[in-house]
């Protein structure tokens, strides 16, 4: 039986009030089934990443709910929501959020330091070691590339091991073959370790690595893909989509 981690039930986000009212959702409802990689998709302001900072407890949405690993986020007080946060969901955003003057080892076991907790080291070097980065573990961020950089964050975000990982633009900030490298990682999470994987793009060719990509437009879910995903696929199924919209105009 698929068990899902992620459910959102009838999701709307208004920001605003009289003519600068927005609805960056508009009444969502999706899940994100365990052990699986899914890419959001859509053109700027469709709702992409309020729909990933909505699930990922970061924002509260108007109206609707989101439940992560059978927990309804809106049952939850602000010090239960940054628990959860920080024991149960893992984040990667395009900036790497690395502390310069901390190695690698030590920005990976900084959210628990924060949160008055010792990481063991052995996690922190598992983390290391699950994203290829092992013998890097005793340097900084300035002696790191920027794909070696996305993934120590990539381990800070596994170190605890979430129910999902919620990731924004990953590679945005790379070039092509750190892009790869770190789009091969996260897929790798997901076959050999079970994990779910969330990811905000824009590019079809990092979308093409997820197993289910989900097209928005005006905040709502108006296309879904699954099965053959390629960069090309999806890259036609948005012009299409696209020119739906246009003859609708």
């Amino acid at each position: 039986m698929t068990t899902h981690t992620v459910t959102l039930t009838g999701l709307r986000a208004v920001y605003g009030t009289g003519t600068r009212r927005v609805t960056a959702l508009d009444g969502v409802t999706t899940s994100f089934a365990s052990g699986t990689f899914t890419a959001v998709m859509g053109p700027s302001g469709s709702g992409k990443s309020t729909l990933l900072h909505c699930a990922a407890g970061l924002d509260r949405p108007t109206e609707g709910s989101v439940t992560i690993d059978g927990t309804r986020l809106d049952d939850l007080g602000e010090d239960e929501l940054t628990r959860l946060r920080r024991d149960r969901i893992g984040f990667v955003f395009q900036a790497f959020n690395l502390v310069s003057t901390l190695t690698a080892a030590q920005n990976v076991e900084l959210p628990s330091r924060l949160a008055r907790r010792r990481q063991p080291a052995g996690d922190v070097a598992a983390a290391l070691d699950a994203v290829g980065l092992a013998d890097r573990a005793g340097h900084r961020p300035s002696e790191l590339s920027g794909g070696e950089q996305q993934r120590v964050a990539v381990a800070r975000a596994l170190v605890t091991r979430p129910a999902v990982v919620f990731a924004d633009e990953p590679t945005g900030a790379l070039d092509s073959a750190s892009s790869r490298q770190v789009l091969r990682l996260l897929r790798a999470l997901v076959d050999d370790h079970g994990q779910t994987v969330v990811m905000v793009t824009h590019d079809p060719a990092a979308a093409a690595y997820a197993d289910r990509v989900l097209l928005l437009a005006d905040g709502r879910v108006v296309d879904e893909l699954t099965g053959g995903i390629t960069a090309a696929a999806v890259a036609a199924r948005i012009a299409e989509r696209e020119l739906v919209a246009e003859s609708s105009c």
